[in-house]
C-alpha cells in the first residue's frame, strides 16, 4: 500500500510530536519539515530530517500538511497550503481570530479540500465508546466536568505566562469544549465567573462555567491551574508524560436512564426489573478494557486516510475548530461582563 506523502510545518516542540509520529507511522511518508528559523532548521537536518526553509522547497508529490507553527501564523500558512491543493491538519486553536477561522473554513469548502483541527483527544478509543454509552442514558439532562491541575510555580517564570491570554481558559479549556461538542453536541449558552485570588496574576487561575447544550442538557465546568486535584483529563489518562497520573474521572454525564463516568466509562443504570428512580439502587457496569493509544499518532493516521479520500466523522474538522473558538470567545465575554452569552451556531 503506497504511503501518503505529508509534510510538517514548524519544527518546535509540537511539530516534533507530529514528526515523531510521522516517522513511526506505517501509512505516512514524511516528505519535508518546513522551518523558517535557520538555526532550528540546521538542528533538524543534523537529526537526519528533511528540513527546508519554505513551502516552495517541499517535494511536489506532497498531498497534505500538518501545521504546528505559532497560532498567529496559522491563517496565512493554511491558505498557502490549500492554494497548493494540500489537505491540512492545523494545531488548535484553528486561528488567532474568529474572522480568520471562518475565512479558512469557507476557502476549504470552496476548494473541496479537507481542513482538520488538531483536537487529537477525540482519537482515544474511550471517546468513541463514550458516545455510544451516552446514547444508553436516555434523555441527557446534565454534564459535570472539572479540570484542576496545579501548575508548578516556575511554570510562571516567563512574563507572558502571567499576562492576558495565557490563563487556563485559552490554554486548557479548548480541549474540554471540543470533547463536550464531540460527545454531547453544540453549546448554545454560557455564563462564567473567573478569579485570580490564588496566584494574584493578571490572568485568571480559576473559572466556573455554566453551559446550555442544544439538546437541552445543562452543564457545569470548573477550570483551575492553582488547585491540586486528581480530576483532569491528563491526570486520568496519562496522555501527557509531563503530568502525573492520578486516576480520577473528571467528567460525568447524567441522563434520565442512568449515568456515565469518563474516561473510566463506568456506567450506572437501573437494577433489573426496576425503574431508574430513587426508590431502587442502580447497578454499576465497569468500563471496557481499552487499548491505550497515542492520540496524536492516531489522529495523523486518520488524517492520512482522509487525504486519500476517506471520510471521518470523528476528527475535528475546520468548523468544529471554529465552534470551539466561538465558545471560548463567549466564555471570556461572560466572565468579563457577568452576563450570559448566547453562542451563535
Amino acid at each position: 500500500m503506497p504511503l501518503v506523502p505529508l509534510c510538517v510545518i514548524g519544527g518546535g516542540s509540537i511539530g516534533m510530536r507530529h514528526i515523531e509520529c510521522a516517522l513511526a507511522s506505517d501509512v505516512v511518508d514524511l516528505t519535508a519539515v518546513v522551518e523558517a528559523d535557520a538555526d532550528r532548521r540546521a538542528a533538524l537536518r543534523d537529526m537526519g530530517l528533511p528540513a527546508v526553509a519554505g513551502l516552495d522547497e517541499v517535494p511536489p508529490a506532497t498531498k497534505g500538511a500538518v501545521i504546528a507553527t505559532p497560532t498567529p501564523n496559522h491563517a496565512r500558512m493554511v491558505l498557502d497550503c490549500m492554494e497548493r491543493g494540500w489537505a491540512v491538519l492545523v494545531e488548535k486553536p484553528l486561528t488567532e481570530t474568529l474572522a480568520d477561522a471562518d475565512l479558512l473554513c469557507l476557502r476549504a469548502e470552496e476548494l473541496g479540500l479537507p481542513l482538520i483541527t488538531g483536537h487529537h483527544r477525540r482519537c482515544h478509543p474511550f471517546v468513541s465508546h463514550a458516545r455510544d454509552l451516552i446514547a444508553r442514558l436516555g434523555q441527557l439532562v446534565a454534564v459535570q466536568g472539572i479540570w484542576s491541575l496545579r501548575k508548578h510555580d516556575t511554570y510562571y517564570d516567563p512574563l507572558w505566562r502571567r499576562s492576558a491570554g495565557a490563563g487556563p481558559i485559552l490554554t486548557n479549556l479548548s480541549h474540554e469544549i471540543d470533547l463536550l461538542h464531540c460527545m454531547v453536541g453544540g453549546i448554545t449558552e454560557v455564563s462564567a465567573m473567573s478569579a485570580s485570588a490564588a496566584r494574584g496574576f493578571e490572568i485568571e487561575d480559576t473559572s466556573a462555567l455554566s453551559l446550555r447544550f442544544g439538546n437541552g442538557a445543562l452543564g457545569s465546568f470548573v477550570m483551575s491551574d492553582a488547585g491540586a486535584s486528581p480530576w483532569a483529563f491528563e491526570a486520568a489518562t496519562g496522555e501527557n508524560p509531563a503530568i502525573a497520573v492520578r486516576g480520577g474521572d473528571p467528567l460525568r454525564f447524567i441522563g434520565m436512564e442512568g449515568a456515565l463516568s469518563f474516561p473510566s466509562l463506568a456506567l450506572w443504570q437501573a437494577s433489573p426489573g426496576h425503574p431508574p428512580d430513587w426508590r431502587y439502587p442502580l447497578t454499576e457496569e465497569a468500563g471496557p478494557d481499552l487499548a491505550k493509544v497515542d492520540g496524536v499518532a492516531v489522529q495523523l493516521d486518520r488524517f492520512a486516510a482522509v487525504v486519500k479520500g476517506g471520510q471521518d466523522d470523528l476528527l475535528a474538522n475546520g468548523r468544529d475548530g471554529w465552534r470551539t473558538m466561538l465558545v471560548l470567545d463567549a466564555v471570556q465575554a461572560a466572565a468579563r461582563t457577568g452576563q450570559t452569552q448566547t453562542v451563535a451556531q
